[in-house]
């Protein structure tokens, strides 16, 4: 019976600590998260958004350039209508190629250049 509630113990404390330890990670997750996503430097949304989205200028709405933005998207949209799909399909491939250039440089250079700046085309 006292090996039972010895064991029955060591189960809950090592239940306590393995829960101590997942909350400690979620929070470092998170706090990560929130630095990533909403912080000063938006490079990696920027960089999936234009990958993902280029097509529509969400990446430029997002580092502020409205514009930009509209631009692209009107350009996606009419010419679009217009050509076909070409203009969309070549919209796209620029958000490709501007998402892949967002994500290769250093969090430092894109800050200075897109965010300080304010260079909003490549």
């Amino acid at each position: 019976m006292a090996e039972e509630n010895n064991f029955s113990d060591d189960l809950k404390d090592k239940a306590k600590e393995f829960t101590e330890e997942a909350k400690e990670s979620a929070s470092e997750f998170t706090e990560s998260a929130k630095e990533t996503f909403t912080g000063s430097n938006k490079k990696i949304l920027a960089g999936v958004l234009a990958i993902l989205l280029g097509a529509l200028g969400v990446h430029k709405f997002i580092l502020g350039y409205t514009k930009e933005g509209i631009i692209i998207l009107v350009i996606t949209l009419i010419l679009g209508i217009a050509t076909c799909g070409i203009a969309g399909w070549v919209m796209s491939i620029l958000g490709l190629i501007e998402g892949i250039i967002y994500l290769t440089k250093s969090d430092e250079e894109f800050y200075n250049m897109y965010q300080v700046g304010k260079k909003p085309w490549f």
